[in-house]
């Protein structure tokens, strides 16, 4: 099977109640990136890359186009179903751009899906489950007794976590809502703290002195590793490391230095499901925990991360993460995935399992092949 054409489509996808805050700002609509890959046989495989917001990861929706453009024309040719040397291919047409080439790759594995007969887990290793945890993110910004009524709603739907947001207010705001929370909802439900970035390493310490009874996960606090690592042996609370994991060899490194306790794992990030594949690998062997999510977009980055999430050993598994529950609109109204019970059932059929309403997106931005 050879690739015989890439289409590269920029889409906006509308966030739902207006906008969505973090410590970074506020998302109202989330731009994303998608690619559908034609072979030889007439099969076709569909992937998408998302940024959420230009300051949440170093890289944004117009930079994914131009890698798209300068990639795809040398993948005329390749064979989709070797994902391995695809990679090598991708990475001696450009250096980095992770989540351009995650598109290219998560396009590769629904094609090889297909292509075999079998969905996309099994070619990542085999489902372990058929129904994946997710876990919610109660938006910052909110009032304290917003943030409880919703965590009590949502442990009652089921969600097995919850994920506050800290940051970029009064530490003492946050600190309310971590201790409230937790009075409200106790055991029934695990929490993390996720400051995107958002805390000084000042904070970061005040954050986990004054809540020491309090078992909640600190994810990513700081800006930087450096920062993390300065403050690690003072925390009295479990660390997560999320967006300044942007390659497998900075997992290695935290990994082998005990700079954090597990992941907030996010595919087109770190490059697709081939190098996710090889980060829950590691995981494993150290026993750490890590979700399987993405950064935003829509149905086809969802089945990307829930296929993923169900190879991973259940002890370990912190859940995927969609942002279906926060938009507007689905790509494939039949088939979309969705969240139920806190649990997201793994996408059925060969390959991803989404097939995407290819109307939705208007006209190619690029042509390939």
């Amino acid at each position: 099977m050879k690739i015989t054409e890439i289409a590269v489509f920029a889409h906006s996808l509308p966030v739902r109640n207006a906008a969505y805050r973090m410590s970074i700002g506020e998302v109202t609509n989330v731009p994303t990136t998608l690619v559908r890959v034609t072979a030889d046989n007439g099969l076709v495989g569909w992937g998408e890359t998302s940024p959420v917001s230009p300051i949440y990861q170093s890289h944004h929706a117009a930079g994914d186009l131009a890698a798209l453009a300068e990639l795809a024309p040398g993948l005329i040719g390749a064979d989709p179903t070797h994902i391995v040397a695809l990679h090598r291919r991708m990475n001696g047409l450009l250096l980095g751009h992770h989540p351009a080439k995650a598109a290219i790759d998560i396009a590769a594995h629904d094609l090889a899906g297909k292509h075999y007969g079998v969905p996309v887990s099994t070619l990542l290793g085999g489902a372990a489950t058929d129904r994946v945890p997710s876990y919610y993110a109660i938006s910052a910004g909110e009032s304290v007794d917003y943030m409880v009524d919703r965590a009590v709603a949502l442990v009652a739907e089921g969600y097995p976590r919850l994920q506050l947001k800290v940051g970029g207010r009064p530490i003492e705001e946050d600190i309310e809502v971590i201790r409230k929370v937790w009075e409200a909802v106790g055991n029934r439900t695990k929490l993390a703290a996720d400051g995107n970035r958002g805390l000084t390493t000042r904070d970061t310490l005040r954050l986990s002195r004054e809540c020491p009874d309090i078992p909640f996960i600190i994810e990513q606090p700081c800006n930087t590793i450096e920062e993390v690592a300065s403050i690690r042996s003072q925390l009295h609370h479990a660390v997560y490391l999320d967006e300044v994991t942007r390659d497998v060899s900075t997992v290695l490194d935290a990994v082998g230095r005990g700079l954090c306790d597990g992941f907030g794992m996010k595919i087109t990030r770190i490059g697709g499901l081939h190098q996710m594949a090889l980060v829950r690998d590691i995981c494993e062997v150290r026993s750490m925990p890590h979700t399987s999510d993405d950064e935003w977009g829509g149905d086809i980055i969802a089945a990307a991360g829930v296929h993923l999430a169900s190879t991973v050993q259940p002890r370990l598994n912190e859940g995927a993460w969609i942002a279906q529950p926060y938009l507007e609109n689905s790509y494939d109204p039949a088939g979309g995935v969705r969240i139920e019970g806190g649990h997201i059932a793994v996408p059925q059929g060969p390959g991803l399992g989404v097939t995407p309403d290819e109307a939705i997106f208007g006209d190619p931005v690029h042509i390939f092949g």
